[in-house]
């Protein structure tokens, strides 16, 4: 079976999450604190919860809805079949359904809740774009997303976020109760401070789980440099055919998608992504000398 975490990567996430919830306590004592009881804590918990566990249970269904993908058979995609059932019975796991998004836009991604519910897609842009050995790189790449359940921990900070960012907009609004029990610069803080700090945390962890997709990708293929010439030629193909940053379905995606999709990209405090060349050093690393050597 592949390796998976052979590295502190996944310390690092339990890290970054244990830090949000500690910024959830943190301001749900506050309000507690300002209003008398933990009411409103609960309340915004459950909503938040509630709807992170819809998102879910159908994240293969809304990340398929918004790149428009099709479902694609045997004979339409042999060389993404042969791939991802080869990659799927080194990692003794179920093969996943398979979908291509008609958009030149080259990039792919997985989803879903576990193994057994999971689908795998690529866009017709990078199905054209790369070789063979290269699509096995990053194919490898999107199973290890599915393997280390990458989903759920992005539900789990997604989740979280949410909570955070509800219960400081209360605040902010309505001043958390009864202002007397209140401590008024901690309110004010927290209340501007504390979604910045919950966004910041969740793109890190989103961060954190590329490096290790690409890294026990990398194991699964047993071929470094494959993902690390994939993710070259793709930083240049998303910039000539980015997706629309303007269509809120996709922007909500993007984090699943093995290259940030959107023209420009944002500063790399702000980015769902490690940069490119980042990602490839590490790669050039493991595989023990450059690419193009």
């Amino acid at each position: 079976m592949a390796a998976v975490h052979n590295h502190n990567n996944g310390l690092k996430t339990a890290a970054l999450l244990g830090g949000m919830f500690a910024l959830l306590l943190a301001i749900g004592a506050l309000l507690a604190n300002g209003t008398g009881n933990s009411a409103f804590l609960w309340l915004f918990t459950l909503l938040g919860l509630g709807t992170t566990a819809y998102g879910y249970w159908n994240s293969d269904k809304i990340a398929i809805r918004s790149m428009h993908a099709y479902p694609v058979t045997e004979a339409e995609q042999p060389a993404m079949y042969r791939i991802v059932r080869e990659l799927s019975a080194a990692a003794r796991q179920p093969m996943p359904r398979l979908y291509v998004s008609p958009t030149m836009a080259p990039n792919a991604f997985a989803t879903g809740r576990d193994p057994k519910n999971a689908a795998v897609c690529c866009t017709e842009g990078i199905l054209q774009l790369l070789s063979e050995r290269e699509l096995r790189g990053v194919l490898g790449h999107e199973l290890m997303h599915v393997y280390n359940r990458d989903i759920l921990t992005s539900s789990v900070a997604a989740a979280v976020a949410g909570v955070i960012t509800s219960l400081a907009q209360f605040m902010l609004l309505f001043g958390g109760g009864d202002r007397r029990n209140a401590n008024p610069i901690a309110l004010i803080a927290l209340s501007l401070l504390a979604p910045l700090a919950a966004s910041l945390i969740q793109l890190s962890i989103s961060r954190t789980r590329e490096y290790d997709a690409d890294e026990d990708g990398a194991r699964l293929t047993g071929d470094p440099l494959a993902l690390a010439s994939a993710l070259h030629r793709l930083e240049a193909g998303v910039a000539r055919a980015p997706l629309p940053d303007n269509d809120q379905r996709l922007v909500n995606a993007s984090h699943l998608m093995i290259a940030n999709p959107f023209r420009g990209g944002a500063q790399k405090l702000f980015s769902t992504h490690p940069p490119m060349a980042d990602r490839i050093a590490r790669l050039e690393r493991m595989a023990g000398r450059p690419l193009g050597s």
